[in-house]
């Protein structure tokens, strides 16, 4: 996307800037003491999110000459959560109302996004798992995940985030918590967002507390099914780190799934 096109689109005395970030589709505008969050071909899913109020507002959407859609939010002042305030209630409450909102299941059912289950995530693991197969310990873990499967088969499926990083949660000036970048979302089962925050943030001795804010029980079944979604995607990042050939990554995945299998 040429950024001297975009400031032709959106008038006189903007200047943009690209966001960062893996795609490179995501720019800052300002004018003045204007500032947007632009993006480039988002899904109609981010309408959704907003009117939600779970990320920052949407103002438009354009499309371009070229059939590129662009988007402008508002640009949120505040800052992305510290590891440690993923505990609070408020996080908690946020994931419950994504995981419970009917709007957001069906805008991605309208998209005809396929749901995710545990199967296929194991058999997707087998097809693309390459040196690692070979790897003792990452035999270890997807021999857990086969013994496991039909232990953690759920059908109440939701919309999930997939990627509950404490880097995606914003909290405004204001105190609005809004959960941002959505390219990874897909219909699965909560448990799948659960146990990788809980896993990630929240000491084992508050789960119970941290699940009652979120309004759930802390039964044997959800207790399997996070365990069964941490094992896998440290597999994940076990494998995505050695491509990209970042060993202290892989080592510190690698440590952190010994500490998962029994």
């Amino acid at each position: 996307m040429n950024m001297e096109w975009l400031e032709q689109i959106l008038g006189e005395n903007w200047r943009v800037t690209p966001a960062g970030g893996a795609t490179g589709d995501a720019y800052i505008a300002v004018q003045g003491e204007k500032k947007l969050f632009l993006k480039r071909n988002t899904s109609p899913f981010l309408a959704v999110l907003s009117a939600e109020g779970i990320v920052p507002k949407l103002l438009w959407t354009k499309r371009m000459t070229n059939g590129d859609v662009i988007s402008a939010q508002s640009w949120l002042s505040g800052r992305k959560l510290e590891p440690l305030e993923m505990k609070d209630r408020h996080v908690a409450q946020l994931l419950k109302k994504i995981h419970a909102s009917p709007e957001l299941l069906q805008m991605m059912q309208k998209l005809r996004k396929d749901p995710v289950n545990a199967r296929g995530i194991y058999e997707q693991l087998l097809l693309t798992l390459k040196d690692q197969k070979r790897d003792p310990l990452v035999q270890r873990g997807l021999l857990y995940l086969e013994e496991q499967l039909e232990q953690v088969r759920y059908e109440e499926l939701v919309v999930c985030h997939c990627d509950v990083n404490h880097n995606n949660w914003l909290l405004s000036d204001e105190d609005e918590l809004y959960l941002i970048d959505w390219d990874g979302a897909v219909i699965a089962d909560p448990a799948l967002d659960i146990g990788m925050l809980l896993y990630w943030y929240v000491p084992q001795a508050e789960w119970e507390e941290w699940l009652h804010h979120y309004g759930l029980e802390m039964t044997p079944s959800l207790l399997r099914r996070m365990k069964w979604y941490v094992v896998a995607q440290s597999i994940v990042s076990i494998q995505w780190y050695t491509n990209k050939e970042k060993p202290e990554e892989v080592q510190y995945w690698r440590d952190y799934l010994q500490q998962l299998l029994p």
